[in-house]
């Protein structure tokens, strides 16, 4: 996967690489099939001493339809992220404050309505606690030792609206815990109609042995393509992996 960055020089520039933040007591990895054909896109960005700034965004469209949209996105990810996160600021405000801003640049990039489902979350590593909000992306799916439990959305893909509240939610990642993430395109891998759908990334997540989050990431791309016997044409495929460690 390749990110966008903007540049005060140019409206729109190339895509260039996003390294993800070394975390203390924690590791994220972002993998994503092959090449991009439409709107996928994750960032990550430390944005003070303990906090890490992450999303993943699917913007409808082709990829020369999406391109400029996601580069005004993670121009307003990166800067306004670390503007609230660099004051003293609630997190969830500072999550909600994200979302409007990053729902009103969809809006201006796209000249219009585009529907840009979106979860991004920030990690805090000393206590292990994500603040996030989910506007209309599938949800996000937390196993840890009770269980596995789902992320549902907490408001309407930024894009639809010109005012829109999405809520900001916490949750605690325990020793050992796994936040994962799949893009639309995971979800809608078809095969003969029948789509891979969450159950089964659910299934790869409860009984995957990853030592890593790449290869957990790996495991579920391998697992769709291997469901659909193809390589995805038509979307993109994304997964994206928070761990804190043992």
């Amino acid at each position: 996967m390749r990110a966008l960055k903007l540049s005060p020089l140019a409206p729109v520039l190339e895509p260039v690489h996003s390294d993800v933040p070394e975390l203390r007591g924690a590791e994220m990895a972002s993998v994503y099939y092959a090449r991009r054909m439409a709107g996928d896109f994750y960032d990550f960005i430390r944005v003070g001493p303990n906090r890490v700034l992450f999303g993943l965004l699917d913007a409808a469209g082709g990829l020369e339809d999406t391109r400029a949209i996601l580069s005004a996105a993670q121009h307003t990810f990166r800067t306004v992220g670390s503007d609230l996160f660099a004051r003293d600021i609630n997190e969830a405000d500072a999550m909600m404050e994200l979302c409007i801003e990053l729902n009103k640049t969809v809006l201006k990039a796209a000249g219009g309505v585009c529907s840009c489902p979106a979860f991004a979350g920030c990690y805090d590593e000393t206590s292990g606690i994500v603040c996030y909000f989910n506007s209309g992306h599938t949800p996000g799916l937390l196993r840890d030792r009770a269980g596995l439990s789902e992320l549902p959305a907490t408001g309407l893909p930024l894009g639809l609206f010109t005012h829109m509240i999405s809520d900001a939610s916490m949750v605690a990642l325990e020793p050992g815990a796994v936040l994962l993430l799949a893009s639309r395109g995971i979800i809608d891998g078809k095969r003969k109609g029948e789509e891979f759908g969450l159950d089964r990334v659910k299934e790869v997540l409860q009984q995957s042995k990853a030592a890593t989050t790449k290869q957990l990431c790996v495991s579920v791309l391998d697992h769709m393509q291997q469901f659909m016997h193809a390589a995805p044409m038509r979307d993109d495929a994304t997964a994206l992996a928070l761990a804190r460690k043992p």
